[in-house]
Formats: C-alpha cells, sequence, structure tokens
C-alpha cells in the first residue's frame, strides 16, 4: 500500500464518521484471546497475515484485505509467522 492508497483510506474513513486512523503491528505468532473494543473498526491489512474470529467464522486474511467490528463485538485475532500491520480506523463517538 502506498502513501496516496493511505491517505484515500483515512479519507474514506473521515467521510464515513471515523475519528481516527492508526497503524497497528503485531509481532509473529501472536495470539490475542477473546475481546471487544469501546469502539466501532475499519481496517485494511498492509502486510503479513491473520486469522480474525467473530461469532464462531474465522476469516483468514491477507495484503488489501478488509475487515469491519462493531463496537462490543466479541472477537479473536492470529497472527502469521511474519507477523502483521494494519491501518484501523476508529469511531469512538456514537454512530452518525
Amino acid at each position: 500500500m502506498n502513501l496516496e492508497d493511505r491517505r484515500k483510506f483515512e479519507q474514506q474513513a473521515r467521510a464515513a464518521g471515523y475519528d481516527e486512523v492508526l497503524e497497528r503491528r503485531w509481532e509473529e505468532n501472536v495470539t490475542v484471546a477473546l475481546h471487544s473494543h469501546p469502539f466501532d473498526a475499519h481496517a485494511v491489512v498492509v502486510e503479513g497475515e491473520l486469522w480474525l474470529t467473530c461469532d464462531d467464522q474465522t476469516r483468514h486474511l491477507h495484503s488489501g484485505d478488509t475487515f469491519s467490528l462493531e463496537r462490543g463485538q466479541m472477537h479473536s485475532e492470529r497472527y502469521g509467522t511474519s507477523g502483521a500491520m494494519y491501518l484501523v480506523a476508529r469511531r469512538n463517538g456514537t454512530a452518525p
């Protein structure tokens, strides 16, 4: 993902009512147990791979794939042998 693609992702996220866009990096082979967040999230995978499990369904995500999570949605994460990096837009307030 080049700089222009990142800017476009951030512009689209802000236009959709997201408050912030962050870069998240995860080390290789990390597993994050079942949890939730107090914000809505929309993300695009930039590097590596991860497995995201929600409602007993697991998605294997690679560079270019997107995912969204609603505030309070329970999920778990597992990162691949190279770790992963994604851009995530967060909506901290109430939905528009």
